[in-house]
């Protein structure tokens, strides 16, 4: 590929996974801050791309681990979103900071929770994360944490002294209650509106068993979706013998 200047040539190099030029680029003075026309940065697109070498290459060539890309996206979210486990780790090792706020009051907790990814829960955690700030919607992460069904993200929570036990027990148990299938289409309905044909599937995974619900359009493709876990009733079995050992 032809370019008039090395910087140009970083971008495709990050989406290709292509570290040996990234490393040729950084040597020829290209900045590890860069951004692309539409001002995505470099260290944004190698983290939500999962592509904890080029992080290291970026965060080592000088590139700021909290920079927000188009001034509103963080590195770390974007990795927590993805649970790019290295890349967070790489980034929390460059100094990002746990707790970096992102556009609409996103942490990369609240992300790794209401994704399911526990492994990027407990790193977080370790570096210092609050256990009990509040996402966007003033929900405690404990209660997001049961709500997603994730056994592991309140495992990691309760160990890092995690509050709220009782809304997340009454979280679980509704939706034990209600079905996360069900649950998941009444969400989308709400959304998306009636009457959309939908494919459920089920996967199984070291997280546990992730049920997602997809909406279809009138030829078939998929246009809308999301997911919970299963793990609510062992949820409920954690916290309520918690809160028993707690109350003596």
């Amino acid at each position: 590929m032809s370019t008039n200047h090395p910087a140009d040539a970083l971008f495709p190099a990050l989406y290709e996974g292509d570290q040996d030029t990234v490393v040729r680029l950084l040597r020829a003075g290209v900045s590890a801050e860069s951004v692309d026309e539409d001002g995505q940065s470099a260290l944004y697109v190698a983290a939500v791309s999962d592509e904890p070498g080029i992080v290291r290459l970026l965060l080592a060539a000088g590139a700021d681990p909290d920079r927000l890309s188009l001034g509103t996206d963080a590195p770390l979210c974007g990795a927590a979103c993805g649970g790019h486990t290295e890349v967070v780790r790489a980034l929390l090792g460059a100094g990002a900071g746990p707790d970096t706020v992102e556009a609409f009051g996103f942490t990369a907790l609240v992300w790794a929770l209401r994704c399911g990814h526990s492994a990027v829960a407990e790193l977080l955690l370790k570096a210092g994360a609050d256990p009990d700030r509040p996402g966007p919607s003033g929900e405690v992460p404990l209660v997001t944490a049961a709500r997603r069904g994730s056994v592991g993200c309140v495992r990691a929570l309760l160990a890092h002294g995690a509050t709220a036990r009782a809304e997340a027990i009454a979280e679980a148990r509704r939706l034990l209650g209600v079905g996360v299938e069900a649950e998941l289409r009444a969400g989308l309905a709400r959304t998306h509106g009636p009457g959309h044909r939908a494919v459920t599937r089920r996967r199984g995974s070291a997280e546990g068993v992730t049920i997602e619900v997809e909406l279809l359009n009138a030829q078939g493709i998929p246009f809308a979706g999301d997911e919970l876990q299963t793990g609510h009733a062992e949820i409920i079995a954690l916290l309520t013998a918690g809160t028993k050992a707690a109350g003596g």
